[in-house]
């Protein structure tokens, strides 16, 4: 399948790199455009096969696949480019631009009442290292092509295809919920420098626990909760730890981020 990404920003050169590294893309089938060819030297340095240019028009030639990873303002006007060149019949439009939905796509990508087989894809910046988890709703297209892109970002880490209306809650539990995780992985980096360590050996470690915390649930299919009680003995320190966390409100603070955090909620 070959691939055209079109914006060499955060997202669009995080998922250049990921599907770099996959087996169902090869790399001589990504091309990635970009006005700015500063980005796109910083990724031939990284991985010379990935052919760049700034040339959309260029970019989308011959590619199955076209994802569009721009900023939201640059849309109405890459759309009104890229409908005149694209082969509807032939060519998939994906886009990872926020805040803008399949009736938004439907309506800029209208040409002469055809719009094409249209995917809306919210991943995270951990697409690079092939550890993302994305989320895909689409309209217009057959199983086979639902089939297709799915085993494509399963391979970028994980994937899961889903009604429109649960985009948004998505994007904050997994593209915001990066930032929360680091965030807590910095807090949690701080109290280890407080114990004695290094601030090196506190990231290293606790990086390594929040892999292992994830391990237990993604391969071993348990709770969380069932988890935790393997650890929390009668009047242990980790029910001390925890209880003093929510004391302080942990799990109402991570709530209460992740609700301010869905668009257009005050």
């Amino acid at each position: 399948m070959k691939i055209a990404i079109i914006g060499a920003g955060n997202i669009g050169s995080a998922l250049a790199f990921g599907l770099a590294q996959v087996k169902l893309v090869r790399k001589e089938d990504i091309c990635i455009s970009n006005p700015h060819p500063e980005k796109l030297e910083r990724i031939r340095a990284r991985v010379p096969e990935i052919r760049t240019t700034t040339s959309n028009q260029e970019c989308i030639k011959g590619a199955d696949v076209v994802v569009l990873a721009v900023k939201p303002w640059h849309l109405q006007a890459l759309a009104g480019q890229l409908k005149n060149l694209l082969d509807y019949k032939k060519q998939i439009v994906c886009s990872m631009i926020g805040g803008a939905g399949l009736a938004d796509l439907k309506e800029l990508f209208r040409r002469d009442g055809e719009v094409p087989v249209l995917y809306y894809l919210i991943p995270n910046t951990a697409i690079a290292t092939c550890e993302s988890m994305t989320f895909m709703s689409s309209a217009g297209a057959s199983a086979e092509q639902d089939a297709a892109l799915l085993a494509i970002f399963k391979e970028l880490g994980d994937a899961m295809l889903v009604e429109e209306r649960l985009m948004n809650a998505g994007m904050v539990l997994a593209s915001c919920g990066i930032a929360y995780a680091l965030r807590y992985i910095r807090a949690n980096t701080q109290g280890g420098v407080l114990m004695g360590f290094t601030t090196a050996d506190a990231q290293r470690i606790v990086a390594q626990t929040m892999k292992g915390a994830a391990s237990l649930l993604s391969t071993g299919h348990s709770h969380p909760e069932a988890e935790i009680d393997k650890v929390t003995t009668p009047a242990g320190l980790t029910i001390r730890g925890l209880n003093a966390m929510e004391r302080n409100g942990f799990t109402t603070s991570i709530i209460e981020g992740l609700m301010a955090s869905i668009p257009n909620k005050a």
